[in-house]
């Protein structure tokens, strides 16, 4: 038998590298699982290749790089894994290397840029514009103020120093393309990017105002982490060495809406979907999706499941997952018939088995995520004087992970977090929910039945 090669476009694995006219910020799994793969899937893909940056780590920049860009794409069906390699990504990028992400912003040639950056990276305040009080938002506008192209770490800052520096060559317009699990992802991110050039250079932001447009999206692909066994496994079915494989579900759906000032692939060829009205996506993927993702990672971790295939395989979590939709279902401006459809493909989904999604993954950054997945549903209840059993589950559970029980806590705002947590159970619900909303932590019916359910979870 012949030993396992690398892959290369050297040896015929992928196309060549195609002109950076993409850039991204967020190299990780989701990223390649989705906005590169309808990149790779678009007929133009020849012409709009990405140039795509880590958030933080410089691992998988490295190891793609070794790779040519390239990796394998395992879609993981219940009956069976498919293997693919895409070919998208011409370059990849390290964190720090700033100077190549400044360069490629500053090139006429560079038509847009997509963001996965997480809910926690965009910075915000309480009240939705930049966090100028973030310790490293202060930092970078120092940075900004004293050296427009010096390092800087937040995405905030690394976007308006890239577009300071399109501005100095006249590069011309640019779209940013937000892809984070966030209602009105296009205005979030233009406001941030806003704010923080405004402190910088009030000349720089209205530069960005009358040259930047910003498009909102809706995105999904169920993608865990990826594990050793995923390497194994490519090795084993394509005789390819891969240090950088992806597994994800077969289902993908991207919905995006506004416009594309300098072009984009045809990525509607590729099974985008392009609409002037994106809320009712929006919804129906924030909350019965991600919303039920949130049920599962805290209550269902806090039965002792670790992945969404084990949690939903206990119908006692099957019920409250039905609970929660039951909830939430009636403030999406869809068909019932499309909804039920939607909600029948989200069991199939998270029950398939060769999906390894953990909990401990989807819990993370639960004060960015609940306030968007389920407090909408949660006071539209209340305003109507009911109190959703499935919603306050949710919360319940989150609070048990921040006492202990259940997944790990990992959150930007754990520091702050934890310790109200702790104490006398009614006591820390109310300090907890005070984190997510003033409001909901002053409705006395609404704590009490936290603190009830949080009793009965950590009980059975």
């Amino acid at each position: 038998m012949s030993s396992p090669r690398a892959l290369s476009r050297g040896a015929g694995d992928g196309r060549p590298a195609a002109p950076v006219a993409l850039v991204h910020l967020g190299l990780g799994n989701f990223f390649r699982a989705h906005q590169a793969w309808y990149t790779g899937r678009s007929p133009d893909a020849a012409e709009w290749g990405i140039a795509a940056f880590a958030g933080r780590s410089a691992q998988l920049a490295e190891a793609m790089s070794a790779q040519d860009g390239l990796y394998t794409l395992i879609t993981r069906a219940a009956d069976g894994d498919r293997f693919g390699v895409i070919d998208s990504v011409s370059r990849a990028h390290a964190s720090h290397d700033h100077q190549a992400w400044l360069g490629y912003l500053a090139s006429p040639g560079v038509k847009a840029v997509t963001l996965t950056i997480t809910e926690a990276g965009y910075l915000r305040g309480a009240d939705g514009s930049l966090d100028r009080d973030n310790e490293s938002v202060r930092s970078d506008i120092d940075a900004l103020r004293h050296d427009l192209t010096g390092l800087v770490r937040t995405a905030p800052a690394r976007l308006v120093a890239g577009l300071a520096a399109r501005r100095r060559t006249d590069a011309g317009p640019v779209t940013l393309i937000p892809c984070d699990n966030l209602p009105g992802n296009g205005a979030i991110a233009a406001r941030v990017v806003h704010d923080l050039a405004e402190v910088v250079d009030p000349d720089l932001a209205a530069w960005i105002d009358s040259s930047v447009s910003t498009v909102t999206t809706t995105v999904d692909r169920i993608t865990p982490r990826t594990t050793p066994d995923d390497s194994r496994a490519v090795q084993a079915a394509t005789g390819r060495t891969d240090r950088a494989p992806v597994a994800t579900e077969p289902f993908s759906e991207w919905v995006l809406s506004g416009t594309f000032v300098a072009g984009r692939p045809q990525w509607d060829r590729a099974g985008a979907t392009f609409t002037d009205d994106i809320v009712p996506f929006e919804d129906r993927k924030l909350w019965l999706l991600n919303g039920g993702h949130s049920l599962l990672a805290y209550a269902g971790s806090v039965r002792g499941h670790r992945t969404v295939a084990d949690a939903v395989a206990d119908e006692t979590c099957r019920s409250w997952l039905r609970e929660w939709w039951s909830e939430a279902s009636p403030y999406v401006d869809l068909t019932d018939e499309e909804l039920a459809a939607y909600r029948a493909a989200l069991l199939d989904r998270f029950a398939n088995p060769r999906i390894r999604h953990q909990l401990d993954q989807i819990a993370a950054d639960g004060s960015q995520k609940l306030p968007v997945r389920i407090l909408p549903t949660l006071r539209r209840e209340r305003a109507a004087g009911r109190l959703p059993a499935g919603a306050i589950r949710v919360l319940a559970g989150w609070l048990c992970t921040l006492r202990g029980q259940g997944a790990p806590v990992k959150d930007a705002r754990a520091d702050e977090i934890v310790p109200l947590a702790d104490g006398p159970l009614p006591d820390a619900a109310r300090k907890v929910l005070g984190v997510l909303d003033p409001a909901v932590a002053a409705d006395d019916e609404l704590v009490a039945a936290v603190v009830a359910a949080a009793d009965e979870l950590v009980r059975s």
